[in-house]
């Protein structure tokens, strides 16, 4: 597979997806125009937070030894130079969408896609990443759970749904389960470079109990949304696989043994959202 691709880290991009999903379902009448733009921006983002962070532990040092995904820098596929520039590419990518987006729909856009922006390099970049002092799970949900869910509502209806409000917190949930799942599996690594993620802070044992508070959060508000769709129960489909993720986690899988559980996890949210996104377009 050509390592840009890789780059992208494929099994992440869920996170980006999801949102945009249900945020554009919930709404009454779709703009497919506006749906992909929302769309664009999501991605870029999510893939040059994916460039970003290969870039910044790259020349930090911080990915040698890594045991998930590849990594263009740590591996030395490409120079931190060329993941920078993708990076920045990307940026540019989302930027431009995101100004065309506004154009269409509202100007506060702008400095909502401005402050995304700077909060997708400064994960790990900079001279003080966020991510290195235990806020990343925070600004994911932030993120790619309210602003990304409630904001692709948004430019399609032009107010802001309480009910996208709330079906912002299970995608928001997930997201963050991806991203604890990853440095679940880091977490012995990243604590001898001295990169404080929560997962360091909080020790092994919890970071498995945040991990299965979210799944659960995000599965029972599924549920709830039938409050107001009946179709939502169909999300229920899912609840076997919730269970079983769940299950893997608290058995105490380490290391390698955990890459096949941020598959699942992201997994599990394409599924939800998806199911969820079909039950409010129904």
């Amino acid at each position: 597979m050509n390592k840009w691709i890789v780059g992208t880290r494929p099994k992440t991009l869920p996170a980006a997806i999801s949102p945009v999903l249900v945020g554009t379902a919930l709404a009454t009448e779709i703009n497919w125009l506006t749906a992909v733009l929302a769309l664009t921006v999501s991605l870029s983002l999510q893939i040059a937070v994916n460039y970003a962070n290969d870039y910044s532990d790259g020349v930090r040092g911080t990915d040698k030894n890594r045991v998930g995904p590849t990594r263009l820098v740590g591996s030395e596929l490409a120079t931190a130079k060329a993941v920078k520039i993708a990076a920045l590419i990307c940026l540019a990518v989302a930027a431009i969408a995101g100004l065309i987006l506004a154009l269409q729909t509202t100007l506060w856009l702008l400095p909502i896609g401005a402050i995304s922006i700077l909060a997708a390099w400064g994960y790990t970049g900079g001279a003080k990443p966020y991510g290195y002092f235990g806020f990343g799970e925070l600004a994911v949900f932030i993120f790619f759970g309210v602003v990304a869910t409630v904001g692709s509502n948004y430019v399609q209806s032009g107010e802001i749904n309480t009910q996208a409000v709330l079906l912002s917190v299970p995608i928001g949930a997930l997201a963050c389960a991806i991203l604890v799942m990853n440095n679940l599996r880091d977490l012995p690594l990243d604590k001898l470079a001295n990169k404080r993620t929560m997962a360091v802070r909080i020790g092994d044992k919890k970071t498995r109990l945040f991990y299965v508070g979210l799944l659960i959060t995000a599965q029972v508000i599924c549920v709830f949304a039938y409050t107001f769709n009946s179709f939502a129960l169909l999300t229920l489909i899912w609840l076997p696989l919730t269970i079983s993720n769940i299950r893997r986690v608290l058995q105490g899988l380490t290391g390698l043994d955990l890459i096949p559980m941020l598959i699942r996890t992201a997994r599990l949210q394409l599924l939800l959202s998806f199911t969820l996104g079909l039950a409010l377009f129904l």
